[in-house]
């Protein structure tokens, strides 16, 4: 029996701020943002978009009523909960119909809670070969205006369906993990936006890649010529790059250095419109390879390296199978095309906006556009969604 990814879908906001627009406003050139970073736009959440909403469209988008009726658990990974008791997975199994006899629960490690999600879902399949097991990350990456972050934040969730005999790739159970304390990134509860040491975390990152993809190597007698594809973490693509060069042997195969090379251009097409989504960056990167690859084939075997501060990686790897080109979607850069540009003043107005509470904890909101679903109000200090209907 195999076990791996079924289907992946994808949903971020329905506003987006150019990069063009905050290089002006900021005084910097835009070659700052699309070269020293490598992005060129950011999906900028309003109010009624939240990780909730947008899990629950990611899901829509590829979800039937029978997998629904076979889901037996939903896990959602995120660094921005909306609750410090209630798992947003509660929500999302409600808001999509799920049959009732399902887990719900909610993982948090940075940007790395995803990757521990599929772990999770892979173990409950192998002793549960007829279930299937929802994982979905999703975040709103949020820093202060005129940061130092504030060019990197992003929003989206990545939904996946984990199951027995996939159709779109196998796990391989090659995964090596590493954890170690540091404090490169971390929100404390009394923040609405994270405290981050940048330099630092860039080398805890790229430190991290290299010790872990040692002890991979160390462990599998692996070569990265063994791969198609790496996929990295993406809190900006440029920082992926580094990794990646990190890990290339000099002597390296022309051959396949250019293959992974240019496998990683593809897998950044994506990010470069989103910018940083946390948990789902990984991912949102192997959905912008899958999707845009036109050489990758059945037997082709993927690397991801996994990355959350605090700080957690891991190293794991994927093999596609038959037909999974059938399980996507060619036209996907088209709705990221649709989002509603936003000015500097409309933007940080939706930065700053907070639910203003009455005395009995209810809040209502102006109309924005949102994905399949939004929030609709507050009443009594209790969040309510609705499923919006599109024309």
């Amino acid at each position: 029996m195999t076990i791996g990814i079924d289907k992946i879908g994808f949903a971020t906001s329905q506003y987006v701020l150019n990069l063009e627009e905050l290089a002006q406003a900021r005084g910097q050139k835009i070659e700052k943002y699309t070269t020293g970073l490598m992005l060129d736009a950011l999906s900028i959440t309003p109010i009624t978009e939240d990780i909730v909403t947008m899990a629950a469209s990611a899901a829509q988008e590829i979800l039937t009523e029978d997998d629904k009726a076979n889901i037996d658990m939903v896990i959602i990974a995120t660094e921005s909960g909306i609750d410090q008791s209630k798992a947003a997975s509660v929500y999302v199994h409600h808001l999509l119909d799920i049959q009732p006899f399902a887990r719900s629960i909610e993982m948090k490690e940075a940007c790395y809670a995803g990757t521990a999600g599929l772990n999770y879902a892979k173990l409950h399949v192998e002793k549960n070969p007829e279930s299937k097991v929802l994982v979905i990350a999703s975040d709103i990456a949020k820093y202060g205006i005129e940061s130092a972050g504030e060019s990197t934040q992003g929003a989206g969730a990545v939904a996946m369906l984990v199951t027995s005999n996939p159709r779109i790739a196998t796990f391989l159970d090659d995964n090596v993990a590493q954890t170690r304390d540091i404090y490169d990134f971390w929100r404390p509860n009394y923040s609405t936006t994270p405290f981050v040491d940048g330099i630092y975390s860039t080398k805890q990152y790229l430190d991290s890649l290299k010790t872990t993809w040692a002890e991979y190597q160390k462990r599998h007698e692996a070569e990265l010529s063994d791969f198609a594809a790496f996929c990295f973490h993406l809190p900006y693509p440029k920082l992926a790059l580094k990794g990646l060069n990190k890990i290339m042997p000099k002597d390296m195969d022309n051959q396949a250095k250019n293959q992974l090379t240019d496998n990683f251009d593809l897998s950044i097409q994506y990010s470069r419109q989103v910018g940083n989504i946390y948990t789902g960056s990984l991912y949102l990167g192997l959905l912008s390879l899958l999707e845009n690859s036109q050489t990758l084939k059945a037997g082709d075997k993927i690397g991801l390296f996994s990355y959350g501060s605090g700080a957690v990686s891991e190293i794991f790897s994927l093999q596609l199978v038959d037909g999974f080109k059938g399980m996507l979607r060619s036209d996907r850069m088209a709705d990221l095309e649709k989002r509603r540009a936003l000015s500097i003043g409309d933007y940080e107005k939706l930065f700053y906006e907070e639910a203003d509470l009455t005395e009995d904890g209810s809040a209502s909101f102006d109309t924005y556009a949102t994905g399949d679903y939004a929030l609709k109000s507050i009443q009594n200090h209790q969040r309510i969604y609705v499923r919006n209907e599109h024309d």
